[in-house]
């Protein structure tokens, strides 16, 4: 009688990050806009902060805000992918930012209810989370927006 061990499900690989070729560094990926992208954007962006030798508390820091950024081109923008972008514009600072199809829906933060289900808080915690945080309109064709958040690369927030 053979016995069946069962197996925990796949985690969805990394795609490739493309390291910027020149200038300040940076990396960036383009996702498919689905529940799976969620979670490797989540562990792109810690793979990145870590490989920049960021401290911990910036490192999750950023792993939320990517979270909630991608959340909300899951369950927001209309079409296509997304595309994340990890930079240093300086060694004290770490830019991050999704890019999505979408140009017509802009992130707008909200006042939950406290009562109400647990929708309508993620702008608020990047908000929260970073030192200043927005949004660019980049056209219709190819990328929509982009909505992006700055934040401090010394562990102090």
């Amino acid at each position: 009688m053979a016995t069946i061990t069962a197996r925990p499900p796949a985690r969805p690989a990394i795609p490739r990050l493309t390291p910027r070729p020149t200038g300040r560094p940076g990396y960036s990926m383009t996702l498919e806009r689905t529940e799976e992208s969620a979670a490797v954007a989540r562990r792109a962006t810690r793979t990145t902060m870590q490989c920049w030798g960021l401290p911990e508390e910036t490192t999750d820091a950023a792993v939320a805000i990517v979270s909630e950024l991608a959340t909300n081109v899951i369950l927001h923008a209309r079409t296509g992918g997304m595309r994340l972008i990890y930079e240093l514009p300086a060694r004290d600072r770490v830019l991050i930012a999704v890019v999505d199809r979408d140009a017509r829906r802009l992130p707008r933060m909200r006042t939950p209810d406290p009562g109400a289900d647990q929708t309508g808080r993620g702008l608020a915690l990047v908000d929260a989370l970073s030192d200043r945080w927005g949004y660019d309109r980049l056209g219709s064709k190819p990328w929509g927006k982009r909505v992006w958040a700055e934040l401090r690369a010394d562990g102090e927030q």
